[in-house]
């Protein structure tokens, strides 16, 4: 399996995360943005969170300053969008996509994936797809009582200390998550042995992701 190597060590990239709820980039993206950093890659990272209001709004905050840590620019923003109904509030949503597409224009993109059951993932990414049509988009995924997880594409290998690192800043500051039966150590590191076994990876673990459209130069 022949890697992409993307950003390399010492190499400057702009991200765009985008996340429906708080802990979403956490889950889906959080090992692989660890495993950039630790590498020495110099990542200016946008942080978007749409819906966090109170405690939420106080954890994606937290959670997002931790894992930014070493990034050469981190800016972190949290709307205030209806938890669970994104689908009634595509207007405010799009004209929200337009300004920050005005504001930023990131070398990478991570976002939720165009199949996720849940209602307000799907709307994420189908705005992010709408709006930034000329850029390179991965699909992360977000394991879920659903059961609708597929099969991803593209692989990003990480270390089992980061993978580690992502769960201890999971947990930590997630305090509202934590009572949900499917968030916890076991699920977590689970997934990223699967998808590590997957691709072979070297270290076991891996987070995968969903290309739909990639060039390679």
């Amino acid at each position: 399996m022949l890697p992409l190597m993307l950003p390399a060590s010492g190499g400057q990239r702009s991200i765009l995360c985008l996340g429906a709820h708080s802990d979403d980039i956490e889950i889906g993206a959080g090992a692989t943005l660890l495993q950039w950093i630790s590498k020495g890659a110099k990542l200016n990272i946008v942080w978007c969170v749409l819906s966090g209001i109170g405690e939420r709004e106080r954890e994606a905050r937290g959670s997002a300053e931790a894992f930014l840590q070493g990034a050469a620019a981190g800016n972190v923003e949290v709307m205030s969008f209806k938890d669970g109904f994104f689908p009634t509030q595509g207007e405010q949503i799009k004209e929200w996509f337009e300004s920050l597409k005005r504001r930023f224009n990131p070398d990478l993109i991570l976002t939720h994936r165009r199949d996720d059951a849940h209602q307000d993932h799907r709307e994420v990414c189908r705005h992010t797809w709408n709006t930034f049509r000329d850029h390179l988009i991965l699909e992360y995924e977000i394991p879920k009582w659903d059961g609708d997880l597929g099969q991803p594409n593209f692989y990003v290998a990480v270390e089992e200390p980061v993978l580690e690192r992502k769960i201890e800043l999971l947990i930590k500051h997630f305090g509202t998550q934590r009572s949900k039966h499917w968030f916890d150590e076991e699920t977590f590191r689970g997934l990223a042995r699967l998808r590590g076994m997957e691709c072979r990876a070297n270290n076991r673990y891996a987070e995968g992701f969903f290309a739909r459209k990639l060039i390679v130069g």
